[in-house]
């Protein structure tokens, strides 16, 4: 393995395997920037992180400090730059986000001006003596002291074309509700690096001038994510809550005369055409200005102080495009893969003693005596479908890869069973309301992108008196790529590491394996009006009696909902 270089940046140098901090001095010591250099041992990509180009918003300034003391330098892959404070002179003079001397936006006046004011000198420093080093940009930010937003992420979109596709990628890590398309190449600092062939985003949360540990501790994660995502720090990424919409054709709202403001929303909320969202008025009361939705929307950001300014901001919103969610197609993707071993497995598993353990523990929730239209949701490669269909009952099974249908339904004419199947999300049935007896499923949920959708279609799809039954496990909460526990001759042996790796970064881009489980369930079964709820929290020890192939560490629960 190459060993890396000393890294040196103007005043500062860092050995191989090295974390140094103290002031980085551009412009001959003109600006004297608190930094951290963190040097791996190991050669790779420099990612460059700024905080405090506007001073005044807080929560991008203390994560930079605690990323500098908390990222560990054994695990650091190339070299990460932080700038706790760009703009230090307004911060140490508590002068909000303007400069000193100047009164200039700082992200406004990027690459600068060698010649110019204190902000246009300073912008010209960063974009020449950072920028030309830097393979990926992240610029910290929140709202200003007179700003409420809901945490989004800018991702630059004025550049090359690969340079874009990067940079949303490095957004798509953010766990934020919200990613905005920039359409600026210069100005803003990630702008005109991207501008310059440097992918870049900028993070915004928090506002109002203040600053709390848990979005300290938001941002930081972000940041760790995205750094494990380039390669360029060791660990698996957290898991998160959101997975960023896209927010395009966003209006930046200016008022035009100076008044009292008066919002009609809260940040984050959603709107709709023609909507008021707030007044401006004089002294007197008077309305001397509204503000109107153009378009349905979601608000970004708002003045959140009584006063607003003439030509000043006043609030921020832009349009969500529900674009096609490439998470699907990556499970889609890994589940075929797995296709031909879960056919193999499930035909074991047929025959062997779990089959009747499983349909004892289905027949003892479900009506007896009857013949049941039964939907098995996620069905893989049909083992519960068949079961049930060798009862009597008349079963579909769904799942949204084609592999597993395919095979559900050789295996099913190799079984001499009658049950139909279909490749369908489970999220999106295509059933009218009120089709099915009883929907069963078993290990789907915490493959979702978004459970709380499924179970309403569920629901919907249920008639009335009719039985959900799901049977899963708090994956989130497992590492599944350990399989050290695990007898000699389990299934997951068979799959590789890189199989499992694959199945463990999956699964912490679904906000479902951060919460915690079944307790999760029940309460969004209640919210949707399930009254009659049952929860067993001993199935795996009544049905995975023995350590075998079959043998499932996770322990298990089952939901029973019945419809009202």
């Amino acid at each position: 393995m190459c060993q890396q270089e000393v890294f040196r940046l103007c005043n500062m140098e860092a050995q191989p395997g090295q974390k140094v901090s103290g002031y980085l001095e551009l412009e001959n010591g003109k600006f004297r920037l608190p930094a951290a250099i963190l040097h791996g041992k190991t050669p790779g990509k420099t990612v460059l992180i700024t905080a405090g180009v506007h001073a005044g918003e807080y929560v991008g300034i203390q994560s930079a400090i605690e990323l500098a003391q908390k990222l560990k330098i054994e695990k650091v892959v190339g070299t990460v730059i932080i700038i706790k404070v760009v703009n230090r002179p307004a911060f140490e003079r508590r002068n909000g986000s303007m400069g000193l001397s100047d009164e200039k936006n700082l992200n406004r006046v990027f690459p600068g001006n060698p010649k110019g004011t204190e902000m246009e000198q300073l912008a010209w420093a960063i974009s020449q003596n950072l920028h030309t080093i830097a393979d990926y940009y992240i610029d910290l930010h929140s709202g200003d002291d007179y700003e409420q937003l809901t945490p989004y992420v800018y991702y630059a979109g004025k550049a090359a074309e690969e340079v874009v596709a990067v940079s949303r990628q490095m957004a798509e890590q953010v766990d934020v509700p919200y990613m905005v398309k920039s359409n600026v190449a210069s100005g803003g600092a990630y702008n005109y690096a991207a501008s310059q062939g440097v992918p870049g985003i900028l993070i915004e949360r928090g506002g109002m001038g203040g600053w709390t540990m848990e979005e300290v501790r938001s941002t930081r994660r972000d940041v760790r994510n995205i750094l494990c995502y380039l390669g360029v720090y060791s660990g698996q990424k957290d898991n998160r809550t959101y997975y960023p919409l896209d927010v395009e054709d966003v209006r930046y709202q200016d008022a035009s005369h100076t008044g009292c403001w008066y919002p009609f929303k809260n940040a984050g909320d959603m709107i709709r055409k023609d909507e008021v969202l707030g007044e401006v008025r004089d002294y007197e009361g008077e309305v001397i200005e509204i503000s109107r939705a153009e378009f349905d929307g979601v608000i970004l950001y708002q003045t959140g102080t009584l006063q607003v300014l003439e030509d000043g901001p006043m609030i921020a919103y832009g349009r969500i495009v529900k674009k096609y969610d490439d998470r699907k197609e990556r499970i889609v993707n890994y589940w075929s893969k797995r296709s031909d071993s879960f056919l193999e497995q499930r035909k074991d598993e047929l025959h062997s003693p779990i089959a009747k353990r499983w349909l004892g523990e289905i027949n003892r929730r479900i009506p007896s005596g009857e013949r049941l239209k039964i939907l098995d949701v996620g069905c893989g490669t049909g083992f519960f479908s068949i079961l049930l269909a060798k009862q009597g009952h008349e079963v579909i099974g769904i799942d949204l890869t084609p592999d597993m249908i395919e095979k559900a339904q050789k295996l099913a004419e190799e079984e001499n069973t009658s049950c139909r199947f279909f490749v369908m999300d489970a999220e999106n049935l295509k059933y009218a309301d009120e089709t099915f007896d009883v929907i069963v499923s078993r290990n789907l949920t915490w493959t979702l992108p978004d459970v709380k959708q499924a179970y309403k279609e569920w629901i919907r799809v249920l008639k009335k008196d009719g039985i959900l039954l799901n049977f899963d496990a708090d994956y989130g909460a497992e590492d599944c790529s350990d399989t050290s526990h695990l007898p000699q001759n389990h299934a997951h042996y068979m799959l590789g590491n890189e199989m499992m790796r694959e199945c463990e970064e999956m699964k912490r881009q679904l906000p479902i394996s951060s919460f915690i489980r079944p307790a999760w369930d029940l309460d969004a079964l209640g919210h949707m009006g399930i009254e009659e709820l049952s929860i067993d929290l001993g199935i795996s020890k009544k049905v995975y009696m023995e350590k075998d192939e079959f043998y499932n560490p996770t322990p298990m629960f089952a939901i029973c909902a019945h419809k009202g």
